[in-house]
C-alpha cells in the first residue's frame, strides 16, 4: 500500500508540475526540446517566491493555464476522448464540448495542486529523464521517467501532433495509463447508459474519476 501511494504521489507530481528537473536524452528532437520548454516555463512559475504566497495563488493559477493551454491540443484530446461519438456532434456541439471538457481538464490540474501542494513541494527536487523520442510523420512519443530521491521511478510518456511547426500533447500516459482512454471509457459508458446531455451535465458538474484512478 506504501508503495502504491508513493507510486500515485510521484504521478501526481508529474502530472500537476510536469516535472522540475532536466536529464536530456541522447539525441533529444524537437518534440523532447518543446516539451522540455514547457516543463522549465511551469518550472519557473514555481520557483518565483512572489507569485506563490497565498494573495498570488490566483495569478499563480491563471499562469500555469496559460503556459498547459499553449502546450496541449484541447480540440485533439476531445475527438480522441469523445471517440465515435465526436462525428456525430455538429461544429457548435463540438466547439462546446472541447470547451468544457478543457475546463475539466484544467480544474483538475488546480485543484490537484490545490490538495497536494505540500506533497508537490516535498518532490520539487526530483528529476525527469527524458529517455528518447520516436516520431513518425506528424505524430511523436516522448517518453520520461521521474526519479524521486528515493530512487522510485514512475513513468510518464507524452503523445503529441505537429501544428504549424509546433508539437502540442494530446495525450498523457502516467504509468502506462492513458489520460484519453480514462476518460473515454466514461464518457462512452455516460453515453450508453443514458444520453449526449447527460454527458454535458457531467462535465458542466466536473463529476468524474481522476486521471490517475483506474476508471
Amino acid at each position: 500500500m506504501q508503495q502504491r501511494m508513493a507510486t500515485r504521489s510521484a504521478a501526481l507530481v508529474a502530472f500537476v508540475l510536469l516535472c522540475f528537473g532536466y536529464v536530456p536524452a541522447a539525441g533529444a528532437g524537437e518534440a523532447t526540446e518543446q516539451v522540455r520548454q514547457t516543463v522549465e516555463q511551469i518550472r519557473s512559475v514555481f520557483k518565483d517566491r512572489d507569485l506563490n504566497k497565498p494573495e498570488k495563488k490566483k495569478q499563480r493559477n491563471a499562469r500555469l493555464r496559460t503556459i498547459v493551454e499553449g502546450r496541449f491540443d484541447f480540440e485533439e484530446m476531445s475527438k480522441r476522448s469523445l471517440g465515435l461519438h465526436w462525428s456525430k456532434r455538429t461544429p457548435e456541439e463540438q466547439r462546446e464540448f472541447v470547451s468544457l471538457y478543457k475546463d475539466l481538464l484544467e480544474d483538475v490540474y488546480l485543484r490537484k495542486l490545490e490538495q497536494h501542494e505540500s506533497k508537490i513541494k516535498e518532490h520539487v527536487e526530483d528529476k525527469v529523464v527524458y529517455l528518447d523520442e520516436r516520431t513518425e510523420g506528424s505524430y511523436a512519443l516522448v517518453r520520461t521517467a521521474v526519479v524521486t530521491k528515493g530512487g522510485k521511478e514512475v513513468r510518464l510518456d507524452y503523445r503529441l501532433l505537429r501544428k504549424n511547426e509546433k508539437w502540442e500533447v494530446y495525450d498523457v500516459y502516467i504509468e502506462g495509463v492513458s489520460l484519453v482512454n480514462n476518460y473515454r471509457k466514461q464518457f462512452s459508458q455516460i453515453i450508453r447508459s443514458g444520453s449526449y446531455e447527460d454527458l454535458l451535465k457531467r462535465l458542466r458538474a466536473k463529476s468524474f474519476k481522476e486521471p490517475e484512478e483506474k476508471p
